[in-house]
């Protein structure tokens, strides 16, 4: 008998590329659907739940870290990827073979016909569901799982972890979780469940209260980090290697995690200082180191993330020339980052970002010419042209876009190239969106 040739990787990244037609929906009820016709893997799991506007993938990365150390089989879901789309989905920080990729979408294909058009699940989605299953299957001990764009109404919203983690609430996606950090806050604060602990480093004041009234209302513990338990032991004496004293404020929200679920997840103090001490993250100030030029590659792509950037080029490059390679989406506050980044820059070369919300590099040359008048701006046609034109630059700083970073890591050999495009899966748009009651 005939068996049809099962699907290749090729075809799996494909079809994803086909899902971004369903566009961006928030809501949970195709995410619940789907995952219950896919066996509802998520009940055989134990999560952390992490949610925020910066530093999620570093926080993330660092609780991964550690309770790998500790001597877990730890599953990694973040988004979106650099280059591969495989960096979406790890265990113990191996990407998920292109096999399973194969696999996983040929044997979801048959479930997401079951749904009507108009309700089809969208690649996030199923991308989550994808995720659930292969860490189902692999007998993960604990999922590190991070929220796409929200919270509350974020494809990951369906599980119930063992503790919900909110790194910060800054402006971003205005457009979808609204305009006031506490409205905000409100999209983010939605993963907290009833009587399990969240624990948040958030600092503006109002956006701590909607978390605090939200936790209160669900009688679920809160710890609230600071600055001050950067100082303590063993964060006071642990060497990080990811670049940036937001990162030491990170570390610690990781830390009170793995102490909030100790009885639960026990982890010894050697397991916690090796782990904070092995971590990575690329593509977050990473910092690269040739014979004739230092790199800075940095996914800053909001303000809040500008700032942070600016504070490490004061602090690591006092009154040195710098370069900039900028490059950010149109849909971004592009004009607040420019005028932030462009006076610490003596040249500065823009170039598109490889995403169809690219700014123009002639819009971003206008207002770094207004924020840096004395700048040296060139309008550049590509990445490429950018880097090639600051090839003799001493300290060349990239940023703007984790889309720039991740063609940056490719260009610059930094990261094994897969054989199929798969940036461009980072690309969304909208479509119908779950009603956000006021905050």
């Amino acid at each position: 008998m005939y068996a049809a040739p099962r699907m290749t990787y090729a075809d799996a990244i494909k079809f994803l590329y086909d899902l971004r037609w369903f566009g961006t929906k928030l809501g949970l009820e195709q995410t619940v659907r789907l995952a219950d016709l896919a066996g509802n893997p998520h009940r055989r799991l134990r999560f952390i739940h992490v949610a925020g506007t910066n530093g999620k993938g570093s926080t993330c990365a660092m609780l991964e870290s550690i309770y790998r150390t500790a001597g877990l089989r730890v599953g990694l879901f973040t988004s979106p990827h650099l280059v591969s789309f495989a960096e979406r989905i790890q265990v113990n920080r191996r990407l998920i073979q292109e096999s399973d990729v194969a696999r996983l979408v040929h044997d979801l294909q048959p479930l997401l016909k079951r749904f009507p058009p108009e309700g089809h699940p969208t690649f996030f989605e199923v991308v989550a569901v994808m995720a659930l299953r292969y860490f189902a299957e692999q007998k993960c001990d604990l999922v590190i799982w991070e929220t796409g764009m929200g919270g509350r109404l974020d494809a990951t919203n369906i599980v119930t972890p063992l503790a919900s983690v909110i790194t910060n609430i800054q402006l971003d996606h205005e457009k979808w979780l609204g305009n006031t950090l506490a409205r905000i806050a409100f999209e983010k604060a939605g993963i907290i469940k009833p009587g399990l602990p969240v624990l948040t480093a958030t600092d503006a004041p109002e956006a701590l209260a909607v978390i605090q009234t939200i936790a209160q209302e669900r009688l679920a513990p809160l710890r609230v980090v600071t600055r001050t338990d950067v100082e303590l032991p063993p964060l006071d004496s642990v060497k990080l290697p990811l670049l940036g004293d937001h990162q030491r404020l990170n570390a610690a929200l990781a830390l009170a995690t793995v102490r909030a679920l100790a009885a639960t997840l026990p982890v010894s103090e050697t397991a916690v200082r090796t782990g904070l001490a092995q971590v990575r993250w690329p593509g977050r100030l990473q910092l690269i180191r040739r014979p004739h030029q230092t790199l800075l590659l940095d996914a800053a792509h909001n303000p809040a993330g500008v700032e942070t950037l600016c504070a490490a080029l004061v602090k690591n490059f006092p009154r040195q020339r710098l370069a900039l390679v900028l490059g950010i989406l149109l849909d971004k506050d592009w004009s607040r980052m420019c005028d932030r980044l462009a006076p610490l820059a003596e040249r500065i070369l823009l170039t598109p970002v490889s995403s169809e919300r690219t700014a123009l590099p002639i819009t971003l040359a206008a207002a770094c010419e207004q924020a840096n008048p004395t700048a040296e701006i060139t309008p550049c046609a590509s990445l490429r042209e950018a880097l090639q034109a600051a090839q003799d630059e001493p300290i060349v700083v990239v940023t703007g876009s984790l889309y720039l970073i991740g063609e940056a890591l490719e260009r610059l050999g930094l990261t094994p190239n897969p054989t199929t495009d798969e940036r461009g899966l980072n690309e969304w748009s909208a479509s119908r969106v779950a009603a956000r009651p006021a905050a």
